[in-house]
């Protein structure tokens, strides 16, 4: 198999594993199983007799939840897969020299981290900062193997694509874009891990006099005491209201940005950059409805999921144009370079 084949395996897979880490996440279902990797002890769910009786015997606490802890086991066993296919893409990549070893050994390093965030969401009982590293870096993995399919499709042209665009500014809003996406999905990770989701019932912002209840040092204080469990959240009215709220405004700053960032690339008159643009604004109207969907039909499971991918969604497009804009830019300076050789030769 070529390896441009196994990227794009694994990018399908990794979209699976972020859609039921989402879902696990969302039905509540993060501690499933209060073990890891097994569940109760066992590779699988208990579900037998004896099974169910050594499970309730390591803890007596907790009672065997199998729908819920299906979820989780079903999410392990396509993370683990998607671990493997990864490493198999890393060795690959590192023996045939397709790929920089920088970018080829950072995919390897960030599912051994994944798998570490995996395993403290369960034995640190769902504590908000992990949670949200492990929503993070599921969408780290997510956009590194989009750039190695990328690179690895720029290695198999024939043809050199001509210069698009020599705009610093159009370069530098797409970074800032970036940059706030980036920083949104983050605010999506705190607002879900801390429970906040349905803190506003009302558009635009909040219903009531939610200004009185802004509490900004307590809603992202992001190591919060130590507690039994976080599941179903541990923070008061006010300082989820806040998070809930913050994450809005972010919507808002992502619309305007995106917006501009589609006037600009579709402004440019090149054929790639006003495909992008197309998908960028589409993209946008899906995760605004989406948005309003959770907030009007009091987050469906169906629609947050969607809403998730949604977001994992508009990073890639957005990445994609933060590359094309670069590799603009690598290919002026090659196509510079080999002039002035051409003409030093003459």
């Amino acid at each position: 198999m070529k390896l441009i084949h196994l990227v794009r395996f694994s990018l399908i897979l990794t979209f699976i594993v972020v859609m039921l880490g989402a879902y696990t996440r969302l039905a509540d279902a993060g501690l499933g199983c209060p073990d890891w990797p097994g569940c109760y002890g066992h590779l699988t769910v208990p579900n037998e007799q004896h099974e169910i009786a050594l499970a309730q015997s390591l803890y007596p606490s907790l009672t065997v939840e199998a729908d819920k802890a299906w979820l989780e086991m079903i999410h392990r066993y396509f993370a683990g897969t998607l671990g493997l296919v990864v490493f198999a893409i890393s060795v690959i990549a590192m023996k045939t020299r397709q790929l920089s070893y920088l970018l080829a050994s950072s995919i390897s390093v960030v599912v051994i981290f994944q798998a570490l965030l995996g395993m403290w969401t369960v034995t640190m009982k769902l504590m908000p900062i992990v949670v949200m590293g492990h929503l993070l870096g599921g969408f780290t993995l997510f956009s590194l193997l989009a750039i190695t399919h990328w690179k690895l499709q720029a290695n198999e042209r024939t043809d050199i694509p001509p210069q698009t665009s020599n705009d610093n500014g159009l370069r530098l809003l797409a970074g800032v874009t970036l940059l706030v996406v980036i920083g949104q999905i983050a605010l999506g990770g705190w607002t879900s891990s801390n429970y906040a989701a349905l803190m506003c019932t009302t558009l635009p912002i909040c219903q009531g006099d939610w200004v009185a209840y802004l509490d900004f040092p307590r809603a992202f204080e992001l190591i919060q005491p130590k507690q039994e469990s976080y599941e179903f959240g541990t923070l008061d009215y006010g300082a989820r209201m806040t998070i809930h709220v913050t994450h809005r405004f972010g919507a808002l700053l992502v619309t305007l940005m995106v917006t501009a960032l589609a006037y600009r690339l579709w402004a440019s008159k090149a054929a790639d950059f006003r495909k992008v643009s197309i998908s960028l604004l589409i993209m946008l109207v899906v995760q605004i409805a989406l948005g309003i969907g959770n907030v009007v039909l009091s987050l469906p499971l169906v629609v947050a999921v969607a809403h998730n991918l949604g977001a994992a969604m508009l990073l890639i497009i957005v990445l994609r144009t933060n590359y094309l804009l670069w590799q603009s830019e690598s290919l002026t300076s090659t196509s510079a370079s080999l002039y002035r050789k051409e003409n030093a030769h003459e």
